[in-house]
């Protein structure tokens, strides 16, 4: 990587491609484009929206200024100075072949091609010579972290430190398949539920309904092995396979047959998804996709389970921190959709929610974190008053300062001032908390090393106006 702000081409700006590039750019890298078609531009300002109104609500940190989008006439001026390449053109063969021979051209000394292919071997994709490894996403790419790593080992070693940096689990596949490992379990279920379609079992509804009503949910979380394992009870995996193994050999599905996609069969599945969704539009279903997205994934990060680790681990690493007018900050945040009500503006208990993790930001400065807390002690909020001063409404940046009013004895008196993006103040929380001992659950002193950084800090804010502090409800002042 240049030492530089990084740079990423890529090259077909479908869906995918569209989804990578606001992967990067959201992650502060720059993204040229190449894709002649002439809707491209506009395809991928669509993407971009979607991945803005998204990708931020799934952390509570800010992502790093975003990259410069460019879109270019050629490939060779896409790929110049390039520190990542990724392809993500039609899936046929002969076509990434003749465009691999074209970046190959420009590739800087040890470059190579990450291509989004869906199904092709790694080593078919290297035929012709281009250094190719497959680094297959997932629909949105903005939003899943999966993305299967598949091709020569050296290879697979330089594309996943780079994937893991703008948030994705990259699942490293040390034997090449077809079609890997995610699209052949999702093959297998397209397959019979074709059957079901053909034989007038069920319907698209029906089988929708079947995955996004019950195991869809519990393998958003633990996948297929730990879900049969618990399945087997207190014996777990072995117990599990001894009950329900047999029925391997029972001839529930058709996994092994292929039903002929006939006129008949096509009709049948167009009419009932038409049925079932052609009351929304495609961009209306996207919208709804991603709410759904962030709020499932946003639900699993407060655990760290499943694709919820992967925003965690990477949060970590966003940055933290700063001032503003010599205040402390002590959030960054988007107003996710899980934060906003029917009137589509962010509603009370969000503010509360805010002010609480703002709360947790002047505890983690003046080293009351979770080291301190899993020591027995923390504080604990005995009042709260919020002004609502402005709507805000998703998607929206918001910035929190925190205002030490009150740092004596066992008090911590605090003074937050929510921020829109223009500077603008929205909204003001005045809290009061006891430190507290969380063995006895009573209020007791800090430790020294919290309570000098909090009266320091008490007595740098004193004397600064805190407006609307102190005040009665109603009181606007």
């Amino acid at each position: 990587m240049s030492a530089s702000r990084k740079r990423v081409a890529v090259i077909g700006g479908g869906v995918i491609g569209g989804g990578w590039a606001g992967r990067f750019l959201l992650n502060g890298w720059d993204v040229a484009v190449f894709d002649p078609a002439p809707e491209a531009e506009r395809r991928i300002g669509t993407v971009l929206d979607r991945a803005r109104a998204s990708l931020p609500a799934l952390y509570d940190r800010p992502l790093p200024a975003e990259g410069t989008l460019t879109f270019c006439s050629s490939i060779a001026e896409a790929v110049e100075g390039a520190d990542w390449v990724q392809e993500s053109v039609s899936e046929r063969l002969e076509l990434k072949h003749k465009v691999y021979v074209e970046i190959a051209a420009h590739l800087p000394e040890g470059g190579f091609i990450a291509s989004s292919t869906s199904g092709f071997k790694a080593s078919d994709l290297a035929a012709k010579g281009a250094p190719v490894v497959v680094v297959h996403p997932f629909n949105p790419v903005y939003l899943l972290p999966l993305v299967e790593i598949s091709g020569e080992p050296a290879l697979r070693q330089k594309a996943i430190p780079v994937v893991t940096s703008i948030g994705m689990h990259p699942l490293e596949m040390k034997t090449e398949i077809d079609a890997f490992i995610g699209n052949r379990f999702q093959e297998s279920v397209w397959r019979e539920a074709l059957w079901m379609l053909k034989d007038g079992i069920a319907t698209t509804a029906e089988i929708d309904d079947a995955i996004r009503m019950g195991f869809g949910l519990r393998w958003a979380q633990m996948g297929l092995f730990e879900t049969y394992r618990i399945a087997g009870g207190e014996a777990g995996m072995e117990s599990y396979i001894e009950q329900f193994g047999p029925t391997l050999q029972w001839p529930w599905s058709k996994l092994t047959d292929v039903p002929e996609l006939d006129a008949a069969l096509i009709k049948a599945i167009g009419d009932q998804s038409d049925a079932q969704s052609g009351h929304m539009t495609i961009a209306e279903l996207e919208t709804l996709r991603d709410d759904n997205l962030v709020a499932i994934l946003r639900g699993l990060r407060r655990t760290g389970s499943g694709a919820g680790g992967v925003i965690t681990r990477h949060e970590a690493h966003l940055q933290t921190g700063g001032e503003i007018d010599g205040l402390p900050i002590t959030l960054r945040r988007v107003v996710p959709v899980t934060w906003t009500d029917y009137n589509g503006h962010m509603n009370e208990a969000a503010y509360l929610e805010l002010g609480t993790w703002a709360t947790d930001g002047l505890m983690h400065l003046v080293g009351a974190d979770e080291a301190y807390i899993a020591s027995g002690k923390s504080y604990f909020t005995v009042d709260t008053r919020i002004r609502y001063l402005d709507e805000v409404h998703r998607d929206e940046p918001l910035t929190v300062t925190t205002q030490v009013l009150d740092g004596s004895g066992k008090k911590m008196k605090l003074f937050h001032r929510v921020l829109k993006q223009d500077g603008g103040l929205c909204a003001t929380l005045e809290t009061l908390l006891l430190h507290t001992d969380l063995t006895t659950r009573r209020a007791c002193a800090p430790e020294a090393h919290v309570a000098e950084v909090l009266e320091k800090l008490a007595a740098d804010h004193a004397g600064r106006p805190a407006e609307g502090a102190g005040g009665a409800v109603g009181d606007r002042g």
